[in-house]
């Protein structure tokens, strides 16, 4: 529990709560917020055990620097697999670090506001589309680019996409894999509001004192019912995603998406 205006770093991500706000910051400004082990372990910390603290009533998620996140550290990945070092499951990895932060978002009985000042793409767009309202700066983007490393959408995107775009929109995102301007994420309904890169920090943090000062019990009952209507089959979506992505991680197309990432060209899928 952090006592109001105390900012707690873990290293990966840091932690501000005060006037009854956490503000949650992805700190890993040199790779634009891309996930390693460490920063999904202490997010998913920062989410499930500070923010969840009855003192908070109302939570803010943004990046460091430029980025909001481009996703998984693929660089990292590709390294420890060069060296030797064993690689988890990417089913277990899902099922263990990722899938309880998106969970413990939309349970959160506390409106969480995404603040996305930058790149927002794969388990980073997952993350920021968990949320209950999405503020972007003019210059973010947003994107589903899990394709282009050959694995499937996931962070609970198969199902807070079309939720929010429909089939059309989501199946473009998924099987494209190109970036979607902030301007068009706002027309397509992937995010409430595109300000001045600017302004984002002012006027999400005007809008999250707003929150905490509003009726808590309204918010709360308010997503527990729009859950419900929503994201009624949310656990068994991110079973199925974490059951398919263990199997993509297992193909030759992966290890040639990573492979193709890291050196900078384009990739040469075989399809197997």
């Amino acid at each position: 529990m952090n006592p109001k205006g105390t900012a707690t770093s873990y290293e990966t991500v840091d932690l501000l709560i005060e006037d009854s706000v956490a503000q949650i910051t992805l700190n890993r400004p040199e790779r634009l917020n891309a996930w390693n082990a460490q920063l999904g372990d202490e997010l998913r910390d920062a989410i499930l055990k500070d923010a969840a603290d009855p003192s908070v009533r109302a939570v803010l998620i943004t990046g460091a620097g430029r980025g909001f996140s481009p996703g998984a550290d693929l660089k990292d990945m590709h390294e420890r697999g060069a060296s030797g070092e064993e690689v988890p499951d990417v089913g277990d990895l899902l099922s263990k670090r990722y899938h309880p932060i998106i969970t413990g978002i939309r349970e959160l009985p506390k409106p969480v506001v995404a603040a996305v000042n930058g790149p927002a793409v794969g388990i980073g767009c997952s993350l920021a589309l968990a949320c209950d309202l999405v503020w972007a700066a003019e210059s973010a983007i947003f994107g589903l680019a899990f394709v282009n490393i050959g694995l499937i959408p996931d962070g609970g995107s198969t199902f807070l996409v079309p939720a929010a775009v429909g089939k059309a929109r989501a199946l473009e995102m998924a099987l494209l894999g190109e970036p979607v301007p902030a301007s068009q994420a706002h027309e397509w309904g992937l995010v409430n509001r595109v300000v001045p890169d600017g302004k984002l920090m002012e006027e999400t943090r005007s809008l999250v004192a707003r929150l905490a000062a509003g009726p808590t019990l309204s918010y709360a009952n308010s997503k527990r019912a729009l859950n419900n209507s929503l994201f009624k089959i949310m656990e068994e979506q991110l079973d199925l995603e974490a059951e398919i992505q263990s199997e993509m991680a297992g193909t030759s197309d992966f290890t040639e998406g990573v492979r193709a990432f890291v050196e900078k060209r384009e990739a040469a899928f075989s399809g197997q």
